[in-house]
């Protein structure tokens, strides 16, 4: 018998699901699968396994799950979700309950309530090799308390306090952690760049497993907390009473100029060109936001927009439809008016007018920064680590309620970690009547590594 483990990274959005199983038994589960499942069905292909079960190790908030997408795929699977603490389903999974045993093969999963974020699964009942902690610890961090409401913030945080403490911090130092988010998920505070750890190294250096009393606890968790998505209660929502099945990505139908024109006069979609920064700014369509085609798509479609409008997309070549689709797939963007055969190119040959947003170096933003309305589109906690001299913070997501704090008659450039960001903040801008606006391309991270002046914590 060989044990079948695997794991799946989801970029972007930071998850990560796993693939469980006997090879000579022939069977196996998936751990939190993503809504594009197509990857799963693959993997048990070549590992000779059957998919019996889909487990959820809690209701995500921060992407469509998979788990109902990949049950119709497969003949001969079940889900089984956590049936602890009160959560609701409307498409009757089978509840688990701490305790409750799986086997595969000679492979034996233990399911444990880990109250204050989710469900935790363990290997084997008294000395685990491995334990899937979904998202209640993390590597360097923890699963964030605040997802219920303030409402239910201090109790939810005493409840992770207690489980940190009395489950995790009680295994064998030598046990394997496999969190459901890695570096870059909103679902934990600086989650660190490894996808696994030990019980051993989490007990050593991980902050959230260092505090003694509920009450300390309770405050840096919530001080923490990176801000929460706008789409998180949505994706709750949405996971809790069931994702529709799909079968298919969704159909994009595409467009030639003249009709891709007519669309947007007729307001049939939003316009979002996920072409890179460099290309939106150097010409794109009037009034579209530019949300870059890198996996983190994912993040900021949810952040920026409303999964009941339909999708008008510009992109750099058609080739990269399917790619984009799934993208916006995971966090709920199944509606799409149409694409634009042959992206810009097609558009500029039929004489339509452009738009151009200006990109400023970070060496030009440093010697005008005294006439600039210089805005930082970094997260709250980004901006007190350090901040160019001068500049104003709005978090990106913020600016379309914020935009009276600024002046639209003075030069404004944005800048944000990298330029992804600020190009996002820039394309809602100019519309909105900032006639002289600027991207950073490199953003802070050029900013840091130029050595220019900084302001804040970061020039101490």
């Amino acid at each position: 018998m060989s044990l079948i483990f695997k794991t799946i990274q989801t970029e972007g959005i930071a998850e990560l699901s796993y693939l469980l199983g006997d090879d000579d038994e022939g069977v196996g589960a998936i751990f939190d699968p993503r809504a594009d499942v197509e990857i799963y069905v693959e993997m048990a292909r070549e590992a000779g396994l059957a998919i019996t079960h889909i487990f959820e190790t809690h209701i995500h908030a921060d992407l469509v799950s998979g788990s109902r997408e990949l049950c119709a795929r497969l003949e001969s699977a079940k889900i089984y979700s956590s049936g602890e603490g009160g959560a609701e389903y409307g498409f009757g999974p089978e509840k688990i309950r701490n305790g409750d045993r799986f086997t595969f093969g000679e492979v034996l999963v233990t399911a444990r309530h880990t109250p204050g974020h989710t469900l935790a699964e363990t290997d084997h009942p008294d000395e685990p090799w491995a334990i899937l902690t979904g998202d209640s610890l993390f590597v360097s961090s923890a699963g964030r308390p605040d997802l219920l409401g303030e409402k239910h913030t201090k109790q939810l945080a005493e409840q992770q306090f207690h489980t940190l403490r009395d489950f995790y911090l009680k295994l064998p130092d030598h046990v394997m952690i496999y969190p459901n988010h890695g570096a870059g998920s909103p679902c934990g505070a600086d989650i660190g760049a490894r996808l696994s750890s030990t019980i051993g190294y989490e007990r050593k250096f991980n902050k959230f497993l260092q505090f003694t009393d509920a009450k300390r606890f309770t405050d840096y968790a919530i001080q923490s907390a990176p801000p929460v998505p706008h789409y998180y209660p949505l994706m709750k929502r949405v996971n809790a009473e069931g994702p529709k099945v799909l079968g298919n990505l969704p159909r994009v139908p595409g467009l030639p100029p003249n009709a891709f024109k007519e669309a947007i006069d007729k307001k049939a979609g939003v316009l979002v060109d996920v072409r890179t920064m460099l290309g939106f700014g150097g010409g794109h369509i009037s009034g579209a936001l530019n949300i870059g085609g890198t996996p983190i798509l994912s993040i900021w479609a949810g952040w920026m927009l409303d999964p009941e409008k339909p999708i008008l997309l510009v992109m750099e070549n058609d080739d990269d439809l399917e790619r984009i689709v799934r993208l916006f797939v995971r966090t709920g963007f199944t509606k799409f008016a149409g694409y634009l055969i042959g992206g810009m190119k097609a558009w500029d040959a039929t004489g339509f007018p452009l738009e151009r947003i200006g990109q400023m170096s970070v060496h030009e933003l440093n010697e005008r920064k005294d006439s600039l309305q210089i805005v930082d589109a970094r997260s709250p906690g980004e901006w007190k680590k350090g901040h160019v001299p001068g500049a104003q913070h709005i978090f990106v997501p913020e600016l379309a309620k914020r935009m009276v704090e600024l002046d639209r008659n003075k030069p404004t450039a944005v800048y944000c970690g990298s330029g992804y960001r600020a190009s996002i903040a820039t394309s809602i801008l100019k519309p909105l009547g900032f006639t002289d606006v600027w991207n950073v391309p490199g953003s802070w991270e050029a900013w840091k590594k130029a050595k220019l002046p900084v302001e804040g914590a970061d020039s101490k």
